[in-house]
C-alpha cells in the first residue's frame, strides 16, 4: 500500500517488488487506499510505503480487521515508517525467516454521542483532538473519567493521544513522550488559559468523555488529523480503548529511542559523552 502520487513511493515499489515477490505471494497492490480487508484471511502482512500519514491511512482502512504492518519510509520524518528502502532490503530475508516481533499498539474508539445516539465513530491510532475552529475562541471543555467529572479545561483545544501519538500533535502541545507499548492515554491541553493545567496520563481502560460548554459553529473533533464531525451544544465525545490493536512488525535493529534521537534531535548531552 502507498500514496499513488508520490514519485518516491513508486520508485521504491518498482525496486522492492521483485524482492518481495520472490519470497511471498502478493495478494494485492493498493495505491489508492481502496482495498477491502473485511473477511479476508489470506493477508498475513501489509507493507506500507510512504510516511506516517500512509500508515495512519492503512490503520483507518483496516478498521476492525487489523493485519500486521511493516512500514517503509519514503517521506521525511518517519516515526512509524522507520525502515528506509535500503534497511528493508537487509531486513526482508530475516522477516521471511520469522526473525521479527509483532507489537500490539493501543488504538482508541472515538464516538460523537448526540442524545442517546452515536452520530459518528472512528478508530484512532494517533489521537483525537477537540478544536475550537475559527474564530478560535477559548473553549471550556469538561473532562469526565469513568463517569466522574475530573476537571474543566479552559484552552484552545484538547488532545487525547495514544502512546504512538505521543510523539505527534500531543508532543507539539507540550505532552510527554510515552513508550509505544504502554497501555495509556495522554490528555494534553492546547494553549491552556491557566498554568496549572498540565498533561495527564490515564490508564488505557479509562472511559473518557468530553463536553464543550459553549461550542462555536466551527468546533469539531479531529481523529488522526481528519474531521470526524462538528460538535453541538450537549454533544459528548466518548473515547475508550478500541477492541482491536494496531499491529506492527519490529525487526532486529529497530529502536524507538534511536528514532527519537535521529528524527527529533532528542540527544540531550549524549554527544558530550562520546
Amino acid at each position: 500500500m502507498g500514496t499513488p502520487e508520490r514519485q518516491r513511493v513508486q520508485a521504491a515499489w518498482r525496486r522492492l517488488r521483485p524482492v518481495i515477490a520472490a519470497s511471498a505471494e502478493i495478494v494485492a497492490e493498493d495505491f489508492s487506499f481502496a482495498y477491502e480487508f473485511t473477511n479476508r484471511d489470506d493477508v498475513d502482512l501489509v507493507i506500507v510505503l510512504g510516511g506516517d500519514g500512509s500508515i495512519l491511512q492503512s490503520a483507518r482502512q483496516m478498521g476492525a480487521h487489523q493485519v500486521p504492518v511493516l512500514g517503509i519510509n519514503c517521506g521525511h520524518l518517519g516515526f512509524l515508517a522507520a525502515l528506509s528502502p535500503e534497511d528493508f532490503l537487509d531486513a526482508w530475508p530475516r522477516v521471511c525467516e520469522g526473525d521479527f516481533h509483532v507489537i500490539d499498539h493501543l488504538m482508541l474508539q472515538v464516538q460523537i454521542i448526540r442524545g442517546d445516539a452515536v452520530v459518528a465513530e472512528q478508530l484512532a491510532l494517533n489521537e483525537a483532538a477537540v478544536l475550537s475552529g475559527p474564530p478560535f475562541s477559548i473553549l471550556d471543555i469538561d473532562y469526565y473519567a469513568d463517569g466522574e467529572l475530573a476537571t474543566q479545561y479552559r484552552c484552545d483545544g484538547l488532545i487525547v493521544a495514544t502512546p504512538v501519538g505521543s510523539t505527534a500533535h500531543s508532543l507539539s502541545a507540550g505532552g510527554p513522550i510515552v513508550r509505544r507499548q504502554l497501555q495509556a492515554m495522554i490528555l494534553s491541553p492546547i494553549s491552556p488559559h491557566t498554568l496549572t493545567y498540565r498533561p495527564v496520563v490515564e490508564s488505557a481502560d479509562t472511559l473518557i468523555e468530553l463536553t464543550v460548554t459553549e461550542p462555536l459553529p466551527t468546533t469539531c473533533i479531529l481523529v488522526d488529523g481528519r474531521v470526524l464531525g462538528a460538535l453541538l451544544a450537549g454533544d459528548r465525545v466518548r473515547i475508550q480503548r478500541s477492541p482491536v490493536s494496531f499491529r506492527m512488525l519490529r525487526v532486529p535493529g529497530q529502536n524507538d529511542y534511536r528514532t527519537l534521537r535521529e528524527k527529533l534531535g532528542w540527544s540531550g548531552s549524549l554527544n558530550l559523552r562520546r
